[in-house]
């Protein structure tokens, strides 16, 4: 409640009043003693003091009322503004609180945006970007396989005179080797249209040089990640895919490549892809001519053939997990004009676990006529399996080994076997650059086999004469690959 000046100034003259009726009264009292014995001496009455009158008394007791209920609605008002203040304040909080967790909300939608949807997004900012010339859209790549080792090979003769004698392999000794040199150049002419060509060297014995040959050469078309085309050489659906998995292929070359079961590129056309989510699981089918990425048909003469050959695979990636299956149907290239030939086949699987930094897999193969096409030849059959292991001690330093057995002829040499592992330590200095300290390992029992390594074993003879003998193949060195 709020007062005027009117009633200030009615306040403050009552007041006055009043001040001048306590101080009469105050009067009176002094006085009354001196009252009581003058009149008991004199014996007659003092004058009356005045006294406040009942409505003056009442307008103070009013004005009173009214000074308490200011005060009341005073308090209350102050009470009033300081729970608005609060109410505001809980507002202010609660506003705060929602937009933190609309935040997080966006932020865990942003996060969970599906990989075709970044692609896209990418896809449109790669447009927007001006095109560059030729050399925008070219580039050169390379890869080199190298070692410094000592090999140590021993083969058992099969002089029957002295059928102990172990005679040593041509390779023995120390020496640099240059086990593979590729150069590869790729172009994009545009989001469909790709090219690729890779050389490699090989040296040629009868002319005593190397000799610089094609491995891939093919043009490719994406229509998708799903089902991407090449016409050409270009790899093959299994042995560069278990390269991939194993992940020393500079080290050593995989089972079925190393046994002669299987090789890493042909001509001819390929079907690839992968799709589910995040590509989970991936496909090639390729239908080639047979004879491996070194024989080029030029569609005369012996290198045409009567059919083609078809291999495949289907892999699914599941966290850590890969697994693979695939296959191999043809004459291997020798279906010619006027052979007389059987289909060789393939039966592939492989399991592997990979988290980064320990790495381990399995590999198996079943093989039917790959020594036997010809129809002079017996049927036969083959059959392989293969385990590797690796653990990254560091970013750098890893450790790793490998096992392959392969019975390499189970019909016409039942009794062959071909033992062989790896192990050692690498390290990775730059991402472009490996280098392993290794020892290896081959023994072939029963059978004179080819390998990666060379002709192991007895000196090629019947079944019954090489048994019970068997060759060696030992090595210890430095091998390596630089890449860019």
């Amino acid at each position: 409640m709020q007062y005027n000046q009117q009633a200030r100034t009615r306040r403050f003259g009552r007041g006055a009043s009043i001040a001048a009726l306590m101080c009469g009264v105050a009067a009176v009292g002094l006085a009354a003693p001196g009252v009581a014995s003058a009149k008991a001496r004199k014996h007659h009455a003092a004058p009356a003091a005045p006294s406040a009158s009942k409505a003056e008394l009442d307008e103070l007791r009013a004005e009173v009322q009214d000074l308490k209920a200011w005060k009341d609605s005073q308090a209350a008002a102050q009470a009033q503004t300081q729970a608005d203040l609060n109410a505001a304040r809980q507002a202010a909080a609660d506003a705060t609180a929602r937009a933190e967790h609309a935040e997080a909300q966006v932020n865990a939608q942003i996060q969970t945006i599906p990989g075709e949807v970044q692609g896209e997004v990418k896809s449109q900012v790669a447009k927007s970007i001006p095109p560059k010339g030729w050399e925008g859209s070219t580039s050169v790549n390379g890869r080199m396989y190298w070692d410094v080792s000592s090999i140590n090979q021993r083969s058992d003769s099969l002089n029957t005179a002295n059928p102990l004698t172990r005679t040593p392999g041509s390779s023995n000794g120390v020496g640099f080797d240059i086990k593979r040199f590729y150069v590869g150049i790729d172009h994009k002419f545009n989001d469909m249209f790709s090219a690729n060509i890779t050389t490699d060297f090989n040296y040629q014995s009868s002319l005593g040089q190397s000799a610089i040959y094609i491995k891939k050469a093919y043009l490719q078309a994406k229509f998708n990640d799903a089902f991407i085309v090449r016409a050409g050489s270009a790899d093959l659906p299994w042995v560069p895919f278990m390269e991939d998995q194993y992940g020393n292929r500079y080290i050593e070359n995989v089972m079925i490549d190393r046994d002669k079961f299987g090789t890493s590129a042909d001509w001819g056309v390929h079907a690839l892809g992968k799709f589910g989510q995040n590509g989970m699981f991936q496909y090639q089918v390729s239908v080639i001519n047979g004879s491996g990425y070194k024989a080029v048909s030029t569609g005369t003469g012996s290198t045409r053939t009567h059919s083609v050959d078809v291999e495949g695979r289907l892999s699914m990636n599941v966290q850590h997990f890969t697994f693979a299956v695939g296959g191999y149907d043809g004459k291997l290239g020798k279906d010619t004009i006027g052979s007389l030939t059987r289909s060789a086949s393939r039966f592939d699987a492989a399991g592997i676990y990979n988290d980064g930094r320990f790495r381990v897999g399995v590999e198996y193969f079943k093989a039917w006529n790959y020594s036997a096409v010809p129809l002079a030849s017996a049927k036969d059959e083959a059959e392989g399996v293969s385990g590797f292991a690796s653990f990254n001690i560091n970013k750098q330093v890893a450790i790793f080994g490998r096992y392959d057995w392969v019975n390499p002829r189970q019909l016409t040499v039942p009794h062959g076997r071909d033992n062989y592992f790896n192990v050692g330590i690498s390290y990775e200095p730059v991402k472009i650059v490996d280098f392993a300290l290794v020892y290896k390992r081959d023994s072939i029992d029963n059978i004179n086999l080819s390998t990666s390594n060379g002709s192991i074993g007895p000196a090629s003879g019947s079944a019954a004469a090489m048994l019970g003998r068997g060759g060696t193949y030992d090595e210890f060195g430095l091998w390596g690959q630089v890449r860019w």
